[in-house]
């Protein structure tokens, strides 16, 4: 019970100092901005919360999906594993603490492939942002002839392949009690295609939604932009954004400092873009995991083997 205060505590807490103390956006100005633009009214908030739950719908979905493949499970089920993963999550690097939240739902012989069903979902995301990023991102270079350090990218793609090479050089070789980077790799194959092009399809959804919802906020405040040039502008914060590992609870911080350099190209204010950046956090990270909190706190572990 107490590392289950902690978790919830610790996940307010930094929630609460993020929205109140963030030195980029003070509340008072954000919640000003969100008045004189009418964000609360009736029309606007149907709308915001129809991406929202749409969006969790379709990560909640996704989840069934891929614990069908161990364990048929509810949608409710799913819900909880999916919101409470979340709660515990924000507080370490990159969500990794969402594959052991997840995990402990589970009996032991079945852990491991949960955490690789996990691993599998959060790829499929993963991928759908880096491919359509880069074809926003493209867009956005040519369109507004940016100068590219090319020197520069090759070294940094260099790095890359050597982290990853030495990362991947040392999982083959790691062979932990019920783990190995054989028995994962053998565990991904035996997914079946229907199911992997399902979750694609639904992580590309995803995408779109979260993507359109930034678009949808934008024009709430007024922002004068042409679609296409939005929507690549959009794809590319999340493509800069999603390769830099950081806790998620700073997340906020990380997209609005991206945004504003995007969309200083279109001579957009630095307080809609943060004003944007953070609604959007607070819409599909902070009311998600304040739900999750309650399933943190009634949380039962599965001891069984």
């Amino acid at each position: 019970m107490i590392i289950k205060l902690s978790i919830v505590i610790g996940c307010g807490y930094f929630i609460y100092a993020k929205l109140v103390d963030n030195e980029q956006l003070k509340f008072t100005v954000f919640y000003k901005n969100l008045i004189e633009n009418d964000l609360f009214s009736i029309e606007n908030i149907f709308f915001i919360t129809v991406f929202t739950v749409f969006n969790w719908f379709l990560e909640i979905l996704k989840w069934k999906y891929l614990v069908g493949f161990v364990k048929d499970i509810s949608f409710i089920e799913a819900s909880q594993q999916s919101l409470s993963s979340l709660t515990t999550s924000l507080v370490t690097p990159n969500r990794i603490g969402e594959y052991g939240a997840k995990a402990m739902y589970f009996n032991k012989k079945h852990r491991t492939q949960i955490v690789g069903l996990n691993l599998v979902g959060n790829f499929y995301q993963m991928f759908i942002t880096l491919f359509l990023g880069c074809i926003g991102f493209s867009y956005f270079i040519f369109n507004h002839k940016i100068k590219v350090d090319f020197p520069l990218i090759l070294k940094g793609l260099l790095i890359a392949v050597i982290v990853f090479s030495v990362l991947f050089f040392i999982l083959k070789r790691i062979n932990f009690k019920g783990f190995s980077f054989e028995k994962v790799r053998n565990f991904i194959k035996r997914i079946p295609l229907p199911l992997n092009i399902k979750v694609a399809i639904l992580s590309m959804l995803r995408f779109i939604i979260f993507s359109h919802q930034f678009y949808f906020i934008l024009l709430i405040f007024k922002v004068d932009i042409l679609y296409f040039n939005a929507i690549s502008a959009i794809s590319s914060v999340y493509l800069i954004a999603s390769t830099i590992p950081m806790l998620s609870l700073f997340d906020v911080i990380l997209k609005g400092s991206v945004a504003i350099w995007v969309f200083s190209f279109f001579n957009m204010p630095s307080l809609i873009i943060l004003s944007t950046t953070t609604l959007m956090w607070i819409l599909n990270f902070v009311l998600p995991a304040i739900i999750g909190c309650y399933f943190v706190l009634t949380f039962k572990p599965n001891f069984t083997k």
